[in-house]
Parts: structure tokens; sequence; C-alpha cells
């Protein structure tokens, strides 16, 4: 099991939000519940290669 963290508001009508890590990648849910479904199914398709060119942050060590 891993956390990530994600950040998510609430509009009018829904519940949106990413995963951190992958902000360019947004999704949304009825409920808070739902959002947090769709957002491990996006990980799911994000870890398995379906989505092309993700982005990705690292840190460069250089002296």
């Amino acid at each position: 099991m891993k956390e990530l963290k994600f950040t998510w508001w609430k509009t009018e009508h829904f519940f949106l939000g990413y995963l951190n890590e992958y902000p360019d990648y947004m999704t949304q849910g009825v409920s808070k519940e739902e959002l947090v479904d769709n957002l491990k199914s996006l990980l799911e398709d994000i870890e398995s290669n379906e989505i092309p060119y993700i982005r990705k942050t690292e840190t460069l060590m250089v002296a």
C-alpha cells in the first residue's frame, strides 16, 4: 500500500481533484468517495502506461 497526496475542491455539482504528483490529470465525482475511487482508477491507468506522455518531477543533485 502506498500513500499519495491529492488536492480536491467542491463545486456546485461535483468534487474535482488530482493526484499531487500528476496535477495535469484531473478527475471528478458526484461525491468525495466517488472522486477518491476515480483518482485510484486514474493512478492505475498512469502506472500501467495507458496514458502517454506523463510528466514527472524529480530532484537533480549537482555539486
